[in-house]
């Protein structure tokens, strides 16, 4: 433990001015030594600097007694935690108890034998030092954690954004484009947590998962070839139904991940999770949100389950309504209206409010019609979103090039 290097600090109150000198001479060879001989002046001392590390407390004092200067001492958030001992002729056992119930930590009679004085102020000085030195650690400790912490986090967000360039890169979208559809599944997010069908499932955790996983949606198109890819023209249906493969690639990509790193009751309670459409309520949504590496249970229903349609159409298992996992149906919005609002290397974009009205005729075939009124209601903030992301020649140059340095454009 550090040692002081400066003398810690006593204050002694008594309104009898014997009893200070007493009290003031057996102390001082040790301890900085400040008195006070009244109640009010006890409380303006322990509050100035320096602050008392102990106090030794008189209770027979007019105007104000021992006790009410301690239930004082102890209201201040700044003197709380100093160390108060009673030093009193009073010494039935009841009042030894009052005082130690109001907060004392020891209780010495009067009159006062000096190797009793030194022995108990030298004791409850060591505890306040180690109580002090703890605190510090505590305090170090806590800003360790919340430093390593947010280098985890921050670390979780470069990899996430370093998967989703890898998917990018093999595709015709640009960055901007991962930075749009995360951000209006940001604006969804907000819009849906007070809905009754949304409230139970978007704790504080939920919502913030949800929202990092956006990026990792086409992950899985690492795994098409890029003549399929990258062809500029229609696909043929040969052709589409391998470019469908995508979200399996990618939602089983993350399955392996998590079997790999899980146990198996960790497992099922993750890769069960998107088995109910999202509606992870009460306690199972408590148990799933908790559980390790929930963040990549989530990421794969949104990579898995993206395409899938309110009505039944899609795929890659034609899961219809609630079936559909909750991220799932936001990023399926999101990325809908993106590729026909936003312009790309093969095409300019759609009128923003034909791509509204667009979305609009989808609710309740393509899209959740709940997810359609939310973007209805924020249709301000996906127009802002698209233009402070919007892709320019420099960045859809660069992406052409690099496609012609593969031979695909």
């Amino acid at each position: 433990m550090p040692q002081e290097t400066s003398k810690s600090t006593v204050l002694v109150v008594d309104d009898t001015p014997e009893n200070l000198t007493v009290l003031g001479e057996l102390l001082q060879s040790r301890y900085r030594v400040r008195v006070a001989n009244s109640g009010r002046r006890a409380l303006q001392v322990a509050a100035s600097k320096p602050r008392p590390d102990l106090i030794l407390l008189d209770v027979m004092m007019p105007e104000m007694d021992g006790y009410a200067v301690i239930n004082e001492l102890r209201s201040n958030p700044g003197t709380r935690d100093i160390p108060v001992i009673f030093v009193t002729a009073m010494d039935a056992d009841e009042d030894e108890e009052r005082g130690l119930a109001l907060g004392a930590v020891d209780y010495i009679a009067k009159p006062i034998r000096p190797a009793i004085v030194l022995a108990r102020v030298n004791a409850h000085m060591e505890l306040k030092q180690a109580r002090d030195w703890l605190k510090g650690q505590n305090a170090w400790l806590e800003g360790e954690i919340a430093r390593r912490m947010r280098d985890n986090q921050l670390m979780q967000d470069v990899s996430i954004r370093a998967l989703a360039s890898l998917a990018e890169a093999r595709d015709m979208e640009t960055g901007q484009h991962i930075r749009r559809t995360q951000a209006y599944v940001e604006v969804l997010i907000a819009h849906l947590r007070p809905h009754p069908r949304f409230a139970p499932y978007f704790s504080d955790t939920l919502a913030q998962m949800v929202a990092k996983a956006a990026p990792l949606h086409d992950i899985g198109k690492v795994g098409i070839p890029d003549s399929i890819l990258l062809k500029p023209g229609r696909l043929t249906a040969e052709e589409f139904e391998i470019m469908k493969t995508h979200s399996v690639i990618g939602g089983n990509a993350i399955d392996l991940a998590m079997r790999g790193e899980l146990d198996d009751e960790d497992f099922q309670i993750l890769r069960n999770h998107g088995r109910d459409g999202g509606k992870a309520l009460d306690a199972s949504a408590r148990e799933f949100e908790s559980a390790p590496l929930a963040f990549l249970a989530v990421a794969r229903e949104i990579a898995m389950w993206h395409h899938e349609k309110w009505d039944g159409g899609g795929y890659p298992d034609g899961l219809a309504g609630d079936a559909i996992p909750i991220p799932a149906r936001l990023m399926a919005l999101a990325d809908v209206f993106d590729a026909v609002a936003s312009r790309r290397v093969y095409k300019e974009p759609m009128p923003f409010e034909v791509a509204v009205q667009l979305i609009t005729d989808a609710g309740g075939k393509h899209f959740d019609p709940d997810v359609v009124e939310a973007f209805l209601a924020n249709q301000d903030a996906f127009r802002e979103i698209l233009e402070r992301y919007a892709d320019n020649d420099e960045s859809l140059g660069l992406k052409l090039a690099g496609m012609r340095a593969r031979g695909l454009a």
